[in-house]
């Protein structure tokens, strides 16, 4: 399994390089998600949890068969029934996470990032058989958590908080509650985030935020103006968010209303994860423009993708192909915004 782990992931690292990303990461090569993989690195996880459908998707039955229809043969993990917290929740050992580090330590990017879960989205995927309270339960998360994020970036990389829980569980876990008790939850989730990177340079991680890495109707996301203020509060340098997302993308003009902090740096995601359509490098460019003048400064903005292209195992709905042929768009397209906007 190690020599797999180590072939895939020098792999996609070569794939990046030569579609011309200069801030890449490993691809996640050694998880099965971008979640659950936590099971496995801390005490507490057995048996198994339900998780609710998103609204979205219920309301369309007919689409949602398409979906799974497409997808049932090639799943290899669901994050409607992961495993459930059924005790004590606490970081085993560095050993995984040393591992991947370690094969990105010769790494050719310019800058190369490492993710790792929120504790909102582990809470949220792993259903609580144990703690009393929520609040107890993403402490204890978060508590567990330092562990891997100071690892990260002890190791001098940058380390990606995935936290699309700060917008999905809106219409997941929150679906048809009071937007504020949604609210609440983030700002709680905030503060997990806050308590676990005590210690650690906000300029050396970044936030991901989104409502979900599928293609669906997202008739039911919380609108980015409601979140935004208290993402601001989050301790990190940068931003990391869905943008190209049809659903969302007017959605660049909440930067005028509302300025990024001192310091905090947008990266936009201006390709799409979800769909096979290869963006234009025009397209790309414009969308980095429109993102550039929103915030006011071209400096503090980064060309990105909405999120990972297959971000659980066997769920990937844009061909391998098509993924490198988006990602060399995004260069292109990243360049030519840089000669109009510099």
């Amino acid at each position: 399994m190690r020599q797999l782990v180590e072939e895939a992931t020098a792999a996609v690292v070569a794939a990046q390089v030569d579609a011309g990303i200069d801030v890449g990461n490993d691809g996640e090569q050694a998880r099965e998600s971008f979640v659950t993989y936590v099971a496995h690195r801390m005490s507490g996880f057995g048996g198994t949890g339900r998780r609710n459908l998103n609204q979205d998707l219920a309301d369309h039955p007919d689409y949602l068969d398409l979906l799974f229809r497409a997808r049932r043969e090639r799943m290899q993990v669901t994050l409607t029934s992961a495993a459930a917290c059924e005790g004590e929740i606490a970081y085993l050992g560095t050993g995984e996470l040393e591992a991947e580090c370690e094969l990105m330590a010769e790494s050719p990017f310019a800058e190369t990032f490492m993710t790792a879960a929120s504790p909102g989205i582990v809470a949220a995927v792993h259903e609580n058989h144990h703690y009393e309270r929520t609040a107890d339960y993403l402490a204890a998360i978060a508590a567990a958590l330092r562990t891997e994020y100071r690892g990260i970036t002890d190791r001098g990389l940058l380390l990606q908080i995935d936290a699309p829980d700060l917008a999905l569980e809106r219409h997941v876990g929150f679906a048809g509650r009071p937007l504020d008790e949604f609210l609440d939850w983030v700002r709680l989730v905030i503060g997990s985030i806050n308590t676990a990177l005590a210690g650690v340079d906000p300029r050396r991680v970044r936030l991901h935020v989104c409502w979900g890495n599928y293609e669906g109707p997202h008739t039911h996301d919380v609108p980015f103006e409601a979140i935004q203020p208290l993402l601001y509060e989050a301790q990190v340098g940068a931003l990391v968010l869905s943008m190209a997302n049809p659903r969302h993308a007017h959605e660049v003009r909440c930067f005028e209303r509302a300025p990024l902090p001192e310091g905090m740096v947008l990266v936009a995601g201006v390709i799409d994860t979800t769909t096979n359509i290869v963006e234009h490098p025009e397209v790309v460019a414009d969308r980095l423009v429109l993102a550039a003048e929103a915030v006011g400064d071209p400096t503090r903005v980064i060309a990105g993708t909405d999120c990972g292209f297959d971000t659980t195992a066997g769920i990937g709905d844009v061909a391998p192909s098509l993924v490198w042929a988006k990602l060399r768009a995004l260069r292109a397209g990243a360049d030519l915004a840089s000669t109009r906007l510099f």
